[in-house]
């Protein structure tokens, strides 16, 4: 894993991450806000009786709901009046005494499970070093490491854009496969950035990389000195935070603007966020990027349109511009006008191609309405691959084909 993001930095890959679509974005955004706010449900559960679970009700609930809101309310507004210590520290430490000295019958930290550790020892994984071993753990490596750098790089750029900064994706990618091959002989787990941190970084005034090494090492701290006041800290608290995190996090203006942007658009926000809830974040990405891809292509594909022109001898010449193709069908036959044309018609394909027997049956249909008008219709400038197709259309084709004497000069023009 660790490897793979190393060779993604060096070849400078997070700059496809920059080229991700805008509602893909949006809806990363949504729908890991979406997961926060799920996994915050399972601490209104508790045990029942036939070994399953069941959600809180009575005075335990109002009481992690009152604490939560507390929490929240804290977050809220104590910035409002300073800002020298974070109002997330401040709102744990504040909930954390009342519970403490009102001796209050919540869960704590230390109730779902120790975070007292030591110091790892280095070891190198006993496993085989053979190529039947790589094969093993590649396909693993390529999706963890792909979750990695998506959701860092991915994070990053949400927070440069409420920074107004600009981070240096290849250092992030180097730097996060570095410490996840070292970690690696540590007995650790590969990481990642993490948005929910990151952004109470953010709002707490975190601006420079002291901040996110901060946290590294106070945490560090905690596990090996001060444990056991991290295991007194009330669930409550730590959901609050998450709570507002969520609030922050999700792009409420998304709502506001589904029916102002384009429906594929608006498609590929919702597409991208159910995604990042039901599977992953890598899915998630790949798969609005390839909608949006095909979006663009489909719209692109389509688009036709003319230059008309009445030449020296009074013929009106159609120059086309677009792909002729089953999409572009409706377009192509809507530019011409049977009824009110000249009595020679020119249609110059020297800037578009027929792609398919759909745009063959398509000119022979307005072969058929001209004849019907008593004009004739002529074809120019057509590639050889048309014509190849034309001649397949024998008899079906009605319309007469101007041969180019200096074709292969407008062929190498389209090259």
């Amino acid at each position: 894993m660790g490897v793979i993001q190393i060779t993604a930095g060096l070849l400078k890959l997070d700059k496809f991450i920059r080229l991700v679509p805008y509602p893909v974005m949006l809806g990363f955004v949504n729908g890991l806000a979406i997961v926060i706010f799920l996994a915050q449900l399972q601490h209104f559960q508790v045990s029942a009786e036939d070994g399953g679970s069941q959600w809180m009700n009575g005075i335990h609930l109002w009481l992690l709901l009152g604490l939560i809101v507390l929490t929240m309310v804290i977050i809220h507004f104590l910035p409002k009046f300073t800002k020298a210590i974070p109002s997330s520290l401040a709102a744990i430490i504040v909930v954390s005494l009342i519970v403490i000295l009102f001796n209050v019958d919540v869960r704590t930290v230390g109730d779902m499970a120790s975070i007292a550790g030591g110091l790892p020892d280095f070891h190198i994984p006993s496993v085989p070093m053979t190529l039947e071993t790589l094969w093993i753990i590649l396909p693993y490596s390529v999706i963890l490491a792909a979750i990695g750098l998506i959701e860092s790089l991915l994070t990053m750029s949400l927070i440069d854009e409420i920074t107004e900064t600009r981070g240096r994706g290849n250092k992030e990618c180097i730097g996060q496969g570095s410490a996840n091959v070292v970690t690696g002989f540590f007995g650790g787990m590969g990481g990642c950035a993490m948005i929910g941190q990151s952004m109470i970084n953010v709002n707490s005034g975190g601006r420079v990389r002291l901040s996110g090494i901060s946290a590294g090492i106070f945490l560090l701290c905690f596990i090996l000195f001060a444990s056991t006041l991290i295991e007194a800290i009330p669930l409550a608290a730590l959901i609050g935070v998450m709570f507002i995190v969520v609030i922050g996090t999700f792009e409420w203006s998304s709502f506001r603007i589904l029916g102002k942007i384009p429906r594929s658009d608006a498609f590929v926000l919702i597409l991208v966020s159910g995604v990042t809830v039901v599977t992953d974040l890598a899915v998630a990405v790949v798969v609005g990027v390839i909608v949006s891809a095909l979006v663009f292509a489909w719209d692109a594909a389509k688009r036709m349109d003319a230059e008309t022109h009445i030449d020296a001898n009074g013929t009106k010449v159609y120059t086309l511009r677009g792909p002729l193709f089953f999409g572009s069908i409706q377009s192509f036959k809507d530019l011409f006008d049977p009824r009110n044309d000249p009595d020679d018609v020119i249609i110059d394909f020297i800037h578009t191609r027929v792609y398919d027997h759909s745009g063959i049956e398509a000119i022979d249909s307005l072969a058929d309405r001209y004849v019907s008008a008593g004009k004739t219709l002529h074809l120019r400038h057509l590639a050889p691959e048309c014509r190849a197709l034309l001649k397949k259309a024998g008899d079906l084709m009605e319309a007469n084909v101007i041969e180019d004497p200096k074709y292969h000069v407008a062929d190498d023009s389209l090259a």
